[in-house]
C-alpha cells in the first residue's frame, strides 16, 4: 500500500527546513512505498525552492505562482498524488506525524471506509494549545457547519484528512473552493457521492498561531458554504 503525504504551503520558510527534515526521517522509517508532496499556494519566501533542493527523492513539489489559498493548494497535491491512500496535513505538523502511521492502520482494519477525518473534539486534549478564542471560534464554526449540513462528524475542520486514492480524486476534480470552506465542500462532496467517512481522535501537538482572521476569514467562509449547499444539495 502506497501513502501520498500532500503538504500545502505558503510562506513557510520560517518552518520549511525542519518540516522537510522530520517528514523525511519519519517517513522513511515506517514505511516502505511513499511519496510526499508539497503543493506550493504562490509562495514568495523561497520556501518551494527549499523542497525542491531537499535530497530526498521521494519528496517533491507542485503548485502555481499566484496565492489561491489552502483549498486550492490541497486539491492541487491531492490530484498530483498517485498513493493508495492520500493524506494531507499542515506544514508546521499541528498533529504530529504519528497520525499517519495510525491512518494507514486505520483503513487497513476498516475496509469499508474511503475517508478518514481526524477530529479534536473526540479526546478532552485535542485542542491542546489553543487559546481560548481560537478553540471556542473553531468549536461555534463547526457546530453551524453541523447545523447547517446535518452533519453528524465532530470535527468536519480538522486539517488532517485522509482517503483512498479512488473516492480522492473523484471528490477534489469536482471541488471549486480555494478557502478555508473547501473542508465542508470536500465532505459534503464525498457524502453525495456514497463515501463512508470514519473519524479518529487527533491531538494538537505542535502549536503555532492560525492564519485564519477569525471575523474576516470567518464571513468568506459562510459565503462559501452557501454557495456549496447551491451548488450540491445536501442529501
Amino acid at each position: 500500500m502506497k501513502i501520498s503525504l500532500c503538504i500545502p504551503m505558503y510562506n513557510e520558510s520560517s518552518i520549511i527546513d525542519r518540516t522537510l527534515k522530520t517528514v523525511s526521517e519519519y517517513m522513511a522509517a515506517n514505511f516502505d512505498d511513499y511519496e510526499v508532496i508539497f503543493s506550493d499556494d504562490g509562495s514568495t519566501d523561497g520556501c518551494r525552492n527549499a523542497v525542491e533542493s531537499f535530497a530526498d527523492s521521494r519528496i517533491r513539489a507542485v503548485g502555481y505562482e499566484v496565492n489561491r489559498g489552502k483549498g486550492a493548494a490541497i486539491r492541487n497535491g491531492v490530484l498530483n498524488a498517485v498513493g493508495d491512500i492520500i493524506v494531507f496535513t499542515d506544514c508546521d505538523l499541528a498533529y504530529g506525524l504519528d497520525v499517519v502511521k495510525g491512518v494507514a492502520k486505520m483503513f487497513q482494519k476498516t475496509p469499508d471506509a474511503d475517508v478518514i477525518i481526524g477530529s479534536r473534539n473526540l479526546t478532552k486534549d485535542g485542542y491542546g494549545g489553543y487559546t481560548l478564542l481560537r478553540k471556542l471560534a473553531s468549536k461555534a464554526y463547526i457546530k453551524c457547519l453541523c447545523l447547517a449540513a446535518g452533519f453528524k462528524l465532530s470535527d468536519s475542520q480538522c486539517g488532517f484528512k485522509a482517503f483512498r486514492k479512488e473516492m480522492a480524486h473523484k471528490v477534489f476534480s469536482e471541488c471549486v473552493v480555494d478557502g478555508f470552506a473547501f473542508d465542508f465542500e470536500v465532505l459534503i462532496m464525498a457524502r453525495n457521492m456514497g463515501a463512508v467517512i470514519c473519524e479518529m481522535p487527533v491531538r494538537v501537538v505542535n502549536h503555532r498561531d492560525s492564519k485564519v482572521k477569525v471575523f474576516k476569514d470567518s464571513r468568506k467562509m459562510l459565503r462559501d458554504v452557501r454557495m456549496i449547499k447551491k451548488n450540491n444539495r445536501v442529501k
